[in-house]
Parts: structure tokens; C-alpha cells; sequence
């Protein structure tokens, strides 16, 4: 098994008032030669954007996009005619492939929205874009690996253009847990997104990410109640 520790308080830091921004790897601003994927894994942003304001049109190609927000409402308009609320509880998934435009706002005037959007490298390129959501039950993932996203539909999961797999779950602290591969060789990027685990030797808490490759699962150990965010992916 081959690993990586990536601590949250590594990340790239972004404040442009109305942006508050956190980078899992190289993006925009920020650099860091030993950061810039995990296998087709590019951009992990933990993004959180004040009332009223958000991303204004933009383009995208050759891209998988998967944004799942934590509190508050996008507010989502793109070229292929889609206007759309996205709330917590839901996932959105867009297949940027051949081009597509979009925005992205804050839709609540008063609560800012926190959210993860993560970029994904495409299996094919240049193919017809594509944009899908939906809301995915709570109770679903409790104890268990709630795939969200993913290339044949596992779970009713949004689908995507890539051999990669999004999985949300709720641990307690009652036994060890495993990830298991859905897609051997692909490697697993597991971010903490509140709690705490113990894996291969390494204690992560909130915002912590542990990577591993080359290896059928991976064993780990939730201390408190956690929940976890897991990003399947070739790796390239």
C-alpha cells in the first residue's frame, strides 16, 4: 500500500472578502508543486461564500464537477438551460465535457453557503455536457458508504464521465470500518469533514485527508462520530 497524509492546516488559503477559501491542491492563487492531484483528482475546494455573491458566468471544458454543499443555497444557472436550487442533502454532478458556462451564487441574502466543489479529470474528453442533482437521504449513509457519484450508477448515484466513485458516510465509534475499492487499481482519498479517525498509523481530524493507492481496502478507526467524504479515482 502506498500513502499520503495531506493535514487540512496545509491547504491553500484564500480571502477575498466575499470568498473565503480553503485548497486541498494547487489552484488559482495558490501552489504547491506537491499538491497538484490525486491521480484524477485535481481540485478539492472547501469554499464558503457570503450572502448575495458567488461566482459569476464562466466556462469549463474536459471536466467532471461535483459540488456538495454543506449549509445555505446555491443557486445554480448554466448554458444548457438549467436553473436550479441546490440544498443540502443534495449533490450535483456536471460533465463539463466539450463546453459549458455556468454560475454559481449564494442564494440566501443573510446565511453565507459552505460548500465542497471538486474537480474531477475526465475519462473521454469532448463529450456532451451533462448536468444532474439530486437529494440523497441522510439515514442512508449512516454506518455505511453512500456513493453519490460514480461511473454505472451504484446506490442511484449520479452519474459521471470517469471510473471514480463519491461516497458520504456517518460513522460512530463502535468498531474499526473499511473502504473497500470499487474499481481495482483505482487509489481513495478520504477527507474528514468532522471527527475524528486513526488509519495506518495517522490521527485525522476535521479537514484532514489520507490518500492510499495500490492496495484492495483500507482499514480505519473512528474515535468520535465522523463523517467522511471518500474520492475513488484512477490513478493515472
Amino acid at each position: 500500500m502506498n500513502t499520503v497524509f495531506h493535514p487540512g492546516s496545509e491547504r491553500g488559503i484564500v480571502d477575498h472578502g466575499w470568498l473565503q477559501a480553503r485548497h486541498s491542491f494547487s489552484f488559482a492563487g495558490f501552489f504547491n508543486p506537491d499538491r497538484m492531484n490525486f491521480g484524477a483528482l485535481r481540485v478539492l475546494n472547501d469554499d464558503i461564500i457570503a450572502p448575495g455573491k458567488g461566482f459569476g458566468t464562466h466556462p469549463h471544458d474536459n471536466m467532471e464537477i461535483v459540488t456538495i454543499p454543506q449549509s445555505g443555497i446555491v443557486e445554480h444557472k448554466d448554458s444548457m438551460g438549467h436553473v436550479q436550487q441546490l440544498l443540502p442533502g443534495e449533490v450535483q454532478a456536471m460533465s463539463a465535457g466539450s463546453g459549458i458556462q455556468h454560475s454559481e451564487y449564494n442564494g440566501s441574502s443573510s446565511e453565507p453557503l459552505k460548500l465542497f466543489q471538486i474537480w474531477v479529470l475526465p475519462k473521454e474528453r469532448n463529450v456532451k455536457p451533462q448536468y444532474d442533482q439530486r437529494a440523497f437521504l441522510e439515514e442512508d449513509r449512516k454506518n455505511r458508504f453512500q456513493f453519490v457519484a460514480s461511473p454505472n450508477g451504484i446506490d442511484e448515484s449520479l452519474s459521471i464521465n470517469q471510473d471514480a466513485f463519491f461516497s458520504l458516510a456517518d460513522f460512530n465509534t463502535e468498531s474499526s470500518r473499511t473502504y473497500e475499492i470499487q474499481m481495482p487499481p483505482n487509489g481513495c482519498y478520504l477527507f474528514v469533514i468532522e471527527g475524528t479517525i486513526q488509519v495506518e498509523g495517522e490521527t485525522l481530524g476535521p479537514r484532514d485527508a489520507f490518500g492510499f493507492w495500490d492496495a484492495p481496502s483500507v482499514d480505519f478507526l473512528p474515535t468520535e462520530d465522523t463523517r467522511l467524504l471518500c474520492i475513488e479515482v484512477p490513478m493515472l
